[in-house]
């Protein structure tokens, strides 16, 4: 059906597959629409495109199709609902019930009571399930607190279970009557909520789309504003010029399709004839996806992805406000399906046969004014909030690189320190004593011409003078003492080596330099 409203992408298929796989139901299910249940693990198969000939009302001959693995209910819980669901359906006396509970009894948790008599394996794996599910909530509150910085804060897990209402969190390793529950309440409320989030979620699209219209205006000279301005009106006038759209579900919207995608004579038009053969998967229902591919030929007169001034994200949200609208309108119980009977009942209402007109999304403009000003302005507070960070990021980074370059200047002058005191090691010199406070090296001014006199020849601290050692030992032992205490004070390696074997002797040839 996809095909059909207007060539749409395999990308944008995609997207549409995911967003309405929460609307989307399987070939099993039973009176009072046990959708919420089974919605994860039954999940419906392509429709027949309506534009297919059918001169004859024929069931097609059903044949086992695994769902697509890439299509989920959107939930974030989505994989933990399907193995509970395929679980329970393995169960025999489960089974049985859930084909003999409605909806009100589902959400009244009577069927979730039922899980007492469900056999042992199946509590076994289920109690399986939620551990690991317990476990990679765990997960993932553990690795958000590593993201925002808290790695050396406790994480009081149980706590911040609490959020996920869908299971419960006091007793982690049991699967319980409770837990059937809460996860069919959180499936049907998440459910439930999803056309109000889909809303929302079009109108800050549409408001994006002005406001990125506004700002690339603003970047145009006066001359080329108004030709953009002219050419987005054009555009406007362009779209609107389109063929009159039926009232959803009315009458003449019905028999359009009876007409032109089913190759029928509209004066043949039969309401029950029409159900069994757009009922493409032949449970007697209508779901949700049955229901959109009713619109296509509706779709496809104000649509056409080839056009500039037509929006294929706009075809998808006018798609699902007339499917929403008849869904309404059609489906008296609430259980998200239109039964046989409720629509031969609906078909005899006036608003069947004499209908309002439809209006179009380019008739309703999806948010107000103020809307729009609030928009701006979350948008102006964001972006000033980026602009400190920013600066903030900048200022950071100006200081880390001051601080290594004066970390550089600080390993150069040690080092050039450090090599002085060879050369006069080598030299059987001895320096004066270094004081090093902070990051300052004093310079050493000590020659061959102009020794230390012996009466301010100090010992570093720890070494004790040997009365036994001739004074030019004393002298290397000082020396060495020294740079030891400069290469310990900045973090450099020491050298603690004793004079080699005969060093003696030969140092006692060069008390007097040349």
């Amino acid at each position: 059906m996809y095909q059909q409203a207007g060539g749409t992408t395999s990308a944008e298929r995609m997207r549409r597959e995911r967003s309405r796989a929460a609307m989307c139901w399987g070939q099993t299910l039973v009176p009072g629409g046990i959708l919420l249940l089974l919605l994860a693990q039954l999940l419906c198969l392509d429709a027949v495109p309506i534009s297919i000939d059918k001169t004859k009302v024929k069931q097609p001959e059903k044949q086992p199709e695994e769902p697509p693995a890439s299509v989920d209910t959107g939930l974030h819980y989505d994989h933990y609902l399907r193995e509970v669901i395929d679980f329970l359906e393995k169960d025999e006396h489960f089974r049985e019930k859930l084909r003999n509970t409605d909806m009100e009894d589902i959400k009244q948790g009577k069927l979730a009571k039922e899980l007492d008599f469900v056999s042992h394996h199946v509590r076994t794996k289920l109690d399986e399930l939620k551990r690991q599910e317990v476990n990679r909530l765990r997960t993932l509150i553990k690795a958000k607190q590593d993201l925002e910085g808290g790695n050396d804060i406790a994480v009081d897990h149980q706590a911040l279970l609490k959020q996920f209402e869908y299971l419960n969190h006091v007793n982690p390793h049991t699967f319980e009557v409770d837990d059937l529950d809460l996860l069919i309440k959180s499936a049907t409320k998440d459910l439930e909520n999803y056309d109000k989030e889909r809303h929302d979620e079009f109108k800050r699209y549409e408001m994006m789309k002005e406001h990125d219209r506004q700002e690339h205006l603003k970047t145009l000279n006066e001359d080329e504003r108004k030709k953009e301005e002219e050419h987005y009106e054009e555009m406007k006038k362009k779209h609107a010029d389109h063929p009159k759209v039926n009232h959803p579900g009315s009458q003449n919207q019905l028999r359009e399709v009876w007409e032109e995608a089913d190759g029928l004579d509209p004066e043949d038009f039969d309401p029950k004839t029409f159900f069994k053969l757009h009922d493409t998967n032949g449970d007697g229902y209508f779901d949700e996806q049955e229901m959109e591919a009713l619109f296509t030929k509706e779709l496809e007169k104000m649509y056409d992805p080839t056009n500039e001034e037509d929006d294929m994200v706009e075809m998808e949200e006018e798609r699902l406000r007339m499917r929403e609208h008849v869904m309404n309108e059609v489906d008296s119980n609430k259980d998200r399906l239109v039964s046989l009977q409720e629509f031969l009942v609906a078909t005899n209402k006036k608003e069947f046969l004499e209908p309002d007109s439809w209006e179009t999304l380019e008739q309703n403009q999806a948010y107000t004014e103020e809307e729009m000003r609030e928009f701006e302005e979350h948008l102006a507070q964001q972006e000033q909030d980026l602009s400190m960070k920013a600066v903030d990021l900048q200022k950071q980074r100006e200081e880390l690189e001051r601080q290594q370059e004066q970390l550089n200047a600080q390993k150069m002058e040690l080092q050039q320190a450090v090599e002085h005191m060879e050369r006069l090691k080598s030299q059987n010199v001895e320096p004066p004593e270094v004081a090093v406070e902070g990051n300052a090296v004093p310079e050493v001014h000590v020659g061959v011409d102009n020794p230390a006199p012996p009466q301010q020849q100090a010992h570093p601290p720890g070494h004790q003078a040997d009365p036994q050692l001739p004074q030019d030992t004393h002298q290397q032992q000082q020396l060495d003492g020294q740079l030891n205490e400069v290469q310990a004070q900045h973090g450099l390696p020491q050298t603690h080596q004793d004079l080699p074997p005969g060093h003696q002797q030969a140092a006692q040839g060069q008390h007097n330099l040349p």
